[in-house]
């Protein structure tokens, strides 16, 4: 028994120490490639008008953080992106489910969701902004347009995926199909249903800044574009950065509670 508690601690050793060694090595790759581009731009290597340098990137976000003019843009990117997410969520799920429970309706609906799902979704944007104006609410459909008919597909795929032996049970017993559903088919579809929402929220965020380039006056999105139109690179680059954190903050949350999912199914 002593024995095996030590190969046990000796795994988590050498579990949390690769971790720890993929960490610094990533660290390392971002250190080393922000002393590249500051380097490069400072020799002339690069020009730093159109590439800029991390020190230009920071003292514009200093400074716009001491003005508060970077928190509105922020939070309203923040906002739509998490209400697309959401919305995404809830409307996969329930027109998943309702394609499960009807094959015939499945078989009738199925090409046009993969045709819609195959559409460049920013084709689309012009449609919404004449159907709905400009303004948040645009902005919001834009995002959910993005991912909503891959996520139906994913959502649908993972419940005909279930185990039949488990379903044939559940009818063996004289439950009814609601059961099959509560019991077997949605606590078993939980592990890929969370993967699909880690790339929807990637996907709802290039909707809203699809939209936000657009159809908006504020968010992130609209700072790129008047960025770009007024040749102020600094404020592009700086706000492409704060997405890529906004994007990793998303996944990594969504991670976070997968693996809270995954450890309560497994006691």
């Amino acid at each position: 028994m002593k024995g095996e508690l030590t190969r046990q601690e000796l795994f988590m050793r050498q579990h949390k120490s690769h971790h720890r060694q993929i960490a610094f090595l990533r660290l390392l790759l971002l250190v080393l490639f922000l002393i590249a581009w500051e380097v490069s731009a400072r020799t002339g290597v690069i020009d730093s008008f159109f590439f800029s340098s991390p020190s230009k990137v920071v003292a514009l976000f200093v400074s716009m953080c001491r003005d508060g003019s970077i928190f509105p843009h922020i939070c309203i990117t923040l906002f739509e992106t998490f209400a697309s997410f959401l919305l995404v969520f809830l409307v996969s799920l329930i027109a998943s489910t309702l394609l499960w429970h009807s094959g015939k309706l499945s078989e009738i609906l199925e090409p046009y969701l993969v045709v819609l799902n195959s559409l460049p979704k920013s084709a689309l944007a012009p449609l919404f902004i004449v159907w709905l104006g400009t303004g948040t609410k645009t902005i919001i459909v834009a995002g959910i347009s993005v991912a909503v008919f891959g996520s139906v597909i994913s959502f649908y795929t993972a419940f005909r995926q279930c185990d039949p032996e488990k379903i044939t049970l559940i009818y063996t017993l004289g439950g009814t199909k609601r059961d099959v559903f509560q019991k077997v088919v949605l606590p078993s579809s939980v592990p890929l249903l969370l993967s699909t929402m880690k790339v929807n929220i990637g996907l709802a965020l290039v909707g809203v800044i699809i939209g936000e380039f657009l159809a908006a006056r504020k968010g992130l999105g609209y700072l790129i574009i008047y960025g770009s139109q007024v040749f102020q690179l600094n404020l592009v680059i700086l706000n492409i950065i704060i997405l890529c954190i906004i994007a990793m903050g998303f996944y990594k949350g969504i991670q976070v509670i997968e693996h809270r999912i995954r450890k309560r199914m497994q006691l």
